[in-house]
Formats: C-alpha cells, sequence, structure tokens
C-alpha cells in the first residue's frame, strides 16, 4: 500500500509540473491553435514570447512567409507587409534538445544567431537541418509545440502566395493574427 501511495503522489507530481507549462492560444483569420511551451529548455525565449503577447504586439500581424513542405512564419509584418518594431534580440536557444519538427515552433531570425526578436514559424514536417547545430552551427531555437490545431497550421501552408516587393511566400490573402492570448501562466504562481 505505502508504495502504491508513493507511486500515485509521485504521478501527481509529475502530472502537476508538465501541466504548469505556459499554453498560448493562437486566433488567426483561418482559425485557431494552442501552443504549449517549454520555459524549461529555452527560459528566454518563452519569456520574450509571452511579453509579445501580453503586451499585445501580434494582434494584426501576419503569416507573411508561407512555404509547403517546410513552414509558415509570422509576427512580424502587417497585412500591408510594414514591419512593426520591436524590442532588442534575445540570445539563441537552440542548444536546449529540442528539435524543428513536425508541429513546434521556433524563433525565426537573420544569419546572425542571436538576432530574433518578435518573429516566429512553425515546422510543417520535421526540419532536422534546422537544429543545433545547424549549417551555421547555431541552429533556430524551438521553444514550444502546437497541441491543438495542427490542421489549421496545415491549412496556412496550403495558401497560395506571390511576391510582395521583395518578400516572396507571401500568401495572396492575408493570413492574420489576430491575437496571443495566455490560457496558462505560470509567472503568476512564482
Amino acid at each position: 500500500m505505502k508504495n502504491f501511495l508513493a507511486t500515485s503522489l509521485l504521478a501527481g507530481f509529475a502530472f502537476a509540473a508538465a501541466a504548469a507549462n505556459p499554453v498560448v492560444e493562437l486566433e488567426t483569420s483561418a482559425g485557431s491553435m494552442s501552443i504549449e511551451l517549454y520555459p524549461e529548455k529555452a527560459p528566454g525565449t518563452v519569456e520574450n514570447f509571452l511579453n509579445y503577447a501580453r503586451s499585445g504586439f501580434y494582434a494584426g500581424t501576419v503569416f507573411h512567409r508561407v512555404i509547403d513542405g517546410f513552414m509558415i512564419q509570422g509576427g512580424g509584418f502587417d497585412a500591408n507587409m510594414k514591419e512593426k518594431p520591436t524590442r532588442e534580440p534575445i540570445r539563441n536557444e537552440a542548444k536546449n534538445g529540442l528539435h524543428n519538427q513536425i508541429g513546434t515552433i521556433a524563433m525565426a531570425r537573420t544569419r546572425d544567431p542571436h538576432s530574433a526578436a518578435a518573429q516566429f514559424f512553425i515546422n510543417l514536417v520535421d526540419n532536422p537541418s534546422l537544429d543545433y547545430p545547424s549549417f551555421d552551427g547555431w541552429g533556430y531555437a524551438v521553444f514550444g509545440k502546437v497541441t491543438k490545431g495542427l490542421e489549421v497550421v496545415r491549412q496556412i501552408g496550403k495558401v497560395k502566395t506571390t511576391t510582395v516587393g521583395y518578400y516572396q511566400d507571401v500568401p495572396a490573402q492575408p493570413v492574420v493574427i489576430k491575437s496571443v492570448r495566455i490560457i496558462e501562466d505560470v509567472k503568476a504562481d512564482k
């Protein structure tokens, strides 16, 4: 009986710890998705993303780069392809053991490994070439995973794209991020 109680208590603690990850609902013009974030693996990246979400930064941004069979990228441009000003870039946390697999969310960046700010992408397929260490020695920091609404991600991945100015792979009809709402925020528990 003691072993059963101890096992039950441990299982309860493990469940409570797993449930403690922040969860956001990303509402788009194509539908909504829930994303569980992994602060234990990418603490700075998750906090950065949550700060943008709390401030309402993502409302009205679009998925501005969509490549079927690769990923959908958003969080930095409005529907007119005007880039929103961001806070300072964050340190790359790609060396965290997480992989760019179907449904994971990672930070977008330039060639500078430490240039990620607000933009993110969701993997449509497994993209091991983006994992640490990638072609440039750094990789792209995965910080969460879509837990509900992967069909919406796939639907966005299938939209018709065009070129706008010097931007390629832009959806012909904007896919707008209406909001990123924090459903479960562990910051309040700290």
